[in-house]
């Protein structure tokens, strides 16, 4: 694939996305070979989880569970190996290990030669988001990162079936999460155990120059801060000081998180100045300019 680059100015190129596969509703539920859809990021993850396949802590009163799968490239069918697979989720007392060195309940693995990964953890419980509002329980879900060279590195989580707030919860109910709402079966072992495979989507590669341009600090007024940093072919976005959100790259100077939003767009100025519009919502665009740049 032709390597994008920006345009210096603000006159910008759209740049066409290619849909990889197809998806259609058979009456009960969504078909066909699509890239697995994302979701967002959410506010805990932690880079640099130690590589470890049992998450389990001693002692834990939480439901052992088995998640395993295959991680395939864009046609669904090729597996890919040496695929890093990070998961992350709070614990049975809904609480996600934010500051231990121990990285509770938080594991990373390389995919075996075909494409497999496996983690023994514990099952998630429901938590509320915002301890002051009751509209803001999220229903059990477990977050993954999927880093692989050449494809585009996906940020999701998985859901459970009959699971309590499921069909409340503004991203678990999307269209995009139905394929990602998953069974809890018994194993030949015994064991609680959800499958979950992952086809990837192919990157559309960016020059690290476009990157120099766009990360630093942007000033968004009102005493607010935005800071973008590139990571693997991701951009996190981090509001005033906490990682929000990581943006994948979707053509014509614009990237993309979770199921939509945030999306930022950077309009490179004459002067050398950039400018960004984060739309945060389908309704809310906040405007900022760099102030500090990284490189």
């Amino acid at each position: 694939m032709q390597r994008r680059t920006f345009i210096k100015h603000s006159s910008i190129t759209v740049l066409s996305i290619s849909a990889f596969g197809s998806l259609f509703w058979n009456g009960k539920s969504y078909e066909g070979d699509t890239p697995t859809t994302t979701d967002i990021l959410g506010p805990f993850y932690r880079p640099g989880a130690p590589l470890k396949t049992n998450l389990v802590l001693p002692g834990s009163k939480g439901t052992p569970v088995v998640l395993k799968g295959s991680i395939f490239k864009e046609d669904g069918k090729t597996p890919v190996s040496n695929a890093l697979v990070e998961i992350w989720h709070c614990d049975e007392n809904e609480v996600y290990d934010n500051t231990s060195e121990a990285y509770h309940y938080r594991g990373g693995q390389k995919t075996t030669t075909d494409g497999k990964y496996a983690f023994t953890t514990i099952l998630p419980v429901p938590y509320k988001a915002d301890p002051k509002d009751e509209s803001s329980w999220r229903p059990a879900h477990i977050h993954m990162r999927v880093s692989v060279p050449g494809q585009q590195d996906l940020i999701t989580q998985i859901y459970f079936k009959g699971g309590k707030y499921v069909e409340t919860d503004k991203w678990a109910s999307a269209p995009q999460a139905v394929n990602r709402i998953l069974d809890i079966a018994t194993n030949k072992a015994g064991q609680s155990e959800v499958v979950f495979n992952v086809t990837m989507r192919k990157e559309i590669p960016l020059d690290k120059k476009v990157y120099e341009q766009v990360t630093g600090l942007f000033d968004m007024g009102d005493n607010n801060t935005v800071e973008f940093l590139k990571n693997d072919d991701l951009l996190f976005m981090k509001s005033n000081g906490q990682l929000r959100a990581a943006l994948k790259y979707i053509g014509n100077n614009t990237f993309e998180a979770g199921i939509g939003y945030p999306k930022a767009t950077f309009e490179l100025q004459k002067d050398g100045t950039v400018k960004v519009a984060i739309q945060r919502t389908i309704d809310k665009t906040v405007y900022g300019t760099k102030v500090l740049k990284y490189n």
